[in-house]
């Protein structure tokens, strides 16, 4: 939007702006030593004026007017304000301490939680953001007086914008916000070196409303307090009377006597066939609980064993190869000891042998002869089943398998007749998915084989005990 004065413009004439544009604020530098004689926190003395330099009536909204009105029943405004728009209350020149100052009462709706939900704090902190600081605070302690204005600000405003001065030495915004979080019971919603921002809680209430309810809670004790003394004294004669011998209603006193009177003595071989029934429900509560364990633990080790049925569905191992080439046993012994020297290697993990491990084997073969594979499986007998099947699968021959600090080193030479296959990934081995997939399930199927193992155990003994 772009709007032209026009050429015959002329400014505002002086005559609009009256003399009442001046605003008074009250000189509380004098006015903080007159409280500190008289020792009252009232404000209400009249003291020098100073003419500072408002902002103009005539450009403020409705809204600003009424900011700027509530404002002013807080304090005396921080003149050297950096920011633009209306300026906040200077929290340094409220009082330090007020006598017989209390954290306001509060009292939480019936239903309501007390604490806020992530969507209520942004939402809080949305709004804030866009408010004008109402306080400027420059000291760390001593904001009894703060605290009484941010309680009168409550009443019209959800949140106190507080900011923090700059260019005062040693000021700390988390002493600050403990304080003033103590003293005024409210929640904070943010804190940093710029500004601190207060939000007063869902169980805060007015003033006049807390005084009434206080007031209401005293009369309701003192009645109470009343109604406590005239039972005692009825209580009294009747005990001193003819029930003198009597023990007082609701001892223990009084219990012994009444089992005495009209209770059954309960023998030895009762007591104990009840602790012994006791118990024998007390462990076979145990025992359903375990068997019922037990029972989920077999569900779940059956869909394991049936995904994995499903994965090795689709793997097909090839057969051995009679016809394979032999090497000497010279020649083992050098291809041995060149294999372990050399410092390429394929890793062998927990998927196993599948298609990508054959793959990378013949592109080792296009430049070398011998090919080591680094097995990290523990157990020997698995070692020598997975070298079976990449002896198959690849056509090389096995030279050695020999332990290493890595895990098991397995050295393939790739035979003088060597020819690379069209297809180097042979597609009756399982994909690189597949095989994490059936490693994870054969993990999922031995554990819970172990667990359900423990269990039967388990409930054998409770069987036993029982």
């Amino acid at each position: 939007m772009v709007v032209y004065r026009g050429s015959s413009y002329e400014g505002p004439s002086k005559s609009q702006s009256g003399e009442g544009e001046a605003l008074f604020v009250p000189d509380v530098s004098s006015a903080g030593k007159r409280e500190s004689e008289t020792g009252s926190g009232s404000t209400s003395e009249k003291s020098d004026k100073v003419v500072v330099k408002p902002e103009r009536s005539e450009s403020m909204t409705e809204e600003e007017a009424e900011y700027n009105s509530l404002l002013d029943g807080l304090g005396p405004r921080f003149v050297e304000w950096w920011g633009t728009g209306i300026l906040p209350v200077d929290a340094d020149l409220l009082p330090p301490k007020i006598p017989g100052y209390k954290t306001p009462f509060r009292l939480l709706p019936a239903g309501m939680r007390p604490r806020l939900t992530n969507a209520e704090m942004t939402n809080l902190r949305k709004i804030a953001k866009s408010l004008p600081c109402h306080f400027a605070l420059g000291r760390n302690r001593n904001h009894q007086g703060l605290a009484a204005a941010i309680i009168k600000l409550w009443e019209k405003s959800l949140v106190a914008k507080i900011a923090v001065k700059r260019g005062i030495q040693n000021t700390n915004n988390k002493l600050m916000a403990e304080e003033l979080k103590n003293l005024t019971g409210g929640v904070l919603l943010l804190r940093n070196k710029y500004f601190i921002v207060i939000y007063r809680g869902k169980d805060f209430l007015p003033t006049d409303v807390a005084a009434a309810l206080a007031e209401r809670q005293d009369l309701t004790k003192q009645i109470q307090d009343a109604e406590e003394k005239l039972r005692i004294k009825a209580v009294e004669p009747a005990q001193s009377g003819e029930d003198k011998g009597q023990a007082p209603a609701g001892t223990l006193a009084e219990f012994y006597e009444a089992q005495a009177r009209w209770g059954r003595d309960i023998s030895a071989e009762e007591r104990e066939k009840m602790i012994e029934e006791a118990s024998k429900a007390k462990h076979a509560k145990l025992v359903k609980r375990v068997e019922h364990k037990l029972a989920i633990a077999q569900a779940k080790k059956l869909r394991a064993e049936r995904l994995l049925a499903k994965i090795e569905a689709s793997m097909i191992p090839a057969a051995p190869d009679y016809d394979q080439e032999t090497i000497t046993d010279e020649e083992r012994v050098m291809f041995r000891r060149v294999g372990l020297r050399m410092k390429p290697y394929l890793p062998l993990g927990v998927r196993g042998v599948f298609d990508g491990v054959i793959e990378n084997m013949h592109l080792h073969w296009k430049h070398r002869e011998l090919v080591k594979l680094i097995s990290k499986q523990k157990v020997l007998a698995f070692v020598e089943d997975s070298a079976r099947l990449l002896e198959y699968e690849s056509g090389g021959i096995l030279v050695a398998i020999e332990r290493v600090p890595k895990g098991y080193a397995l050295i393939y030479y790739r035979g003088k007749n060597y020819r690379r296959p069209i297809s180097i990934r042979p597609r009756n081995l399982l994909t690189k998915a597949k095989a994490l997939k059936r490693s994870v399930a054969m993990q999922r199927h031995e554990a819970l084989s172990q667990h359900i193992s423990k269990l039967e155990n388990t409930i054998e003994q409770m069987k036993k005990e029982i």
